[in-house]
């Protein structure tokens, strides 16, 4: 892994943690396990044994004045002082006789890592692989994943005691996803159910609500935008957070619409129609002062320089971009979306309006 990813991921940096070296000399005790099968001794208490009879072993621990203190069997000094003597080590087995250690095990000099990290109680080495600036992680975690990944294993490189897990930041990328996923959920249907109690109605949400993906459109387009024209900004956690605002801030300009829509229709008495285009007409200034403003609010987010603006320019350029985006086609597909339900509803009820009619005011 630590030589292909540099291949796979060109600029890529890659950092083993343990160093690979080999440079910590050791001693491996191999068990013969037939030879210990036959005098009753298993690797548990072999290596108990050894680790004794050379470092110390920690059988119990002692509390005194609040300390714990361990309690270590250890050999006399000079048993275990040459790493010559290894296979002379007396051990005992369950019936009460001494053999020596090389009679039932080979002790062998080698060389081992400097390092060993466990994690979860399993020896561990990490790879860790920063790609380019340039590259987002989502799309170094799916190259890693067929080019490396799944490679290893249709070579069955992987199993048995070996398995490969992908961290670090791709695992909170796919945690994070996943949240700010059902959080998006979470504020549709939340947003959704509040027009249908204010509104009393759930047909009129779902038209308001057709502006939602005109201003995910917009929030794209505007985060290009900013790729080409300022600066690169991946779609990382912080501006995925814009799309989110966006849900609350889209909607605005829809309700004037459809609630104008309503008043002139239920109060006036007016045809369908001709109440949309009023509403239009008597809406358009508000909804692009309100968007306006809040455009050019935003802009510094994009557009100021200094330490720290890539953290918010991706946040300014997604709500910048679907507040344009949105409000714009606002016009054009909210009134058509609204007259299409009020021609089924007459088609349906005979009336434009289930709540109150027009025939049912005073004159």
């Amino acid at each position: 892994i630590f030589a292909m990813a540099p291949r796979a991921l060109p600029g890529a940096q890659a950092f083993p943690i343990p160093g690979l070296d080999l440079g910590n000399p050791e001693m491996q005790v191999a068990v013969d396990r037939r030879r210990a099968a036959e005098l009753g001794i298993s690797n548990r208490d072999l290596g108990f044994s050894v680790d004794a009879l050379v470092d110390g072993a920690k059988v119990s621990d002692y509390q005194h004045e609040g300390k714990e203190i361990d309690i270590r069997l250890k050999a006399e000094e000079g048993v275990a002082y040459n790493t010559h003597t290894l296979e002379q080590l007396p051990v005992a087995t369950p019936d009460g006789r001494l053999v020596t250690l090389g009679s039932i095990a080979d002790v062998t000099l080698t060389y081992g890592p400097v390092q060993i990290n466990h994690r979860e109680r399993e020896r561990t080495i990490t790879i860790r692989i920063v790609p380019d600036a340039q590259m987002p992680t989502e799309a170094a975690m799916e190259i890693i994943q067929s080019q490396i990944v799944d490679p290893m294993k249709q070579r069955e490189e992987l199993r048995g005691l070996y398995r490969l897990e992908l961290t670090g930041s791709a695992d909170k990328l796919v945690a994070a996803g996943a949240a700010l996923k059902w959080n998006l959920i979470l504020a549709l249907i939340i947003t959704f159910l509040l027009m249908a109690a204010l509104f009393e109605s759930f047909l009129y949400p779902f038209v308001i609500m057709f502006s939602v993906p005109l201003a995910a459109l917009g929030g794209f387009l505007g985060l290009a935008l900013v790729n080409v024209a300022i600066a690169y900004q991946p779609l990382d956690v912080l501006t995925m957070l814009g799309f989110i605002i966006l849900l609350g801030t889209v909607v605005n300009n829809p309700i004037l619409i459809v609630h104008q829509s309503l008043n002139f229709i239920r109060k006036e008495g007016m045809e369908t129609h001709a109440a949309l285009r009023e509403a239009v007409h008597s809406r358009i200034r508000p909804i692009f002062m309100s968007a306006g403003t809040s455009t050019f609010a935003m802009l510094p987010l994009i557009l100021a320089p200094g330490a720290g603006s890539e953290l918010y320019r991706g946040i300014g350029g997604v709500v910048v971009g679907g507040l344009l985006v949105s409000t714009v086609f606002t016009l054009f597909i909210v009134p058509a979306m609204l007259s299409l339900v009020f021609d089924l509803r007459k088609l349906l009820t005979g009336r434009p309006d289930a709540a109150v009619t027009a025939e049912a005011l005073p004159d």
